[in-house]
C-alpha cells in the first residue's frame, strides 16, 4: 500500500509520535521513510532571521533518524531552509519530488482565534498535497 513515507517533523514535543507513526506504517508495509525538517526563517522589512540554527536543525533529522533505524526502518533524512510562510508548500513539494504515497505529520493545536488569524501548517499542507496526509495524535503528557 505505501511505499515511500516523507514524515515531516519540528522541534517541538509532537514530532516524537508522528516518528514513530511513520516508523509503524513503514513497518507494517515494507515503506522507505524520508525525515524533512524546515529550517524556517522569518523576513522583516531589513533583514531575513533564521528561527533555527544549522546544529539544531541537523539535530531534530538525525535524532528522527535514529529512533527509525533502531526500529528497523529504512530512513534518509534532510533540512530544507524556507521561509515562514512556505512551509506547507515546501512540504508538499518534497513529498511530490521523493514521490512519497503518505505524508506524516503532527497537528499543533491552536486556540481558535490565532488559528482563524494564522492557520495551522498541517491544515495548509492538507489542501497544498496531492497524496495522503496522516496526523499523528500528540502523546498524552505524563504525569
Amino acid at each position: 500500500m505505501f511505499h515511500r513515507i516523507l514524515v515531516a517533523v519540528d522541534p517541538s514535543p509532537a514530532r516524537h509520535s508522528a516518528v514513530r507513526l511513520a516508523g509503524d506504517m513503514a513497518r507494517l508495509t515494507g515503506a522507505k521513510v524520508r525525515v524533512l525538517h524546515i529550517a524556517a526563517s522569518a523576513a522583516t522589512l531589513a533583514a531575513v532571521v533564521p528561527l533555527e540554527d544549522d546544529a539544531e536543525a541537523k539535530a531534530v533529522v538525525d535524532e528522527a533518524l535514529a529512533a527509525l533505524r533502531e526500529a528497523g526502518v529504512e530512513a534518509e533524512g534532510t533540512v530544507t531552509t524556507t521561509l515562514t510562510t512556505q512551509i506547507a508548500t515546501t512540504i508538499a513539494a518534497a513529498a511530490e519530488e521523493f514521490d512519497a504515497d503518505l505524508l506524516v505529520l503532527s497537528p499543533h493545536h491552536r486556540g481558535s482565534l490565532k488559528a482563524f488569524i494564522n492557520p495551522r501548517i498541517s491544515d495548509a499542507v492538507a489542501h497544498a498535497s496531492r497524496i495522503a496526509v496522516l496526523l499523528a495524535p500528540e502523546e498524552p503528557s505524563v504525569s
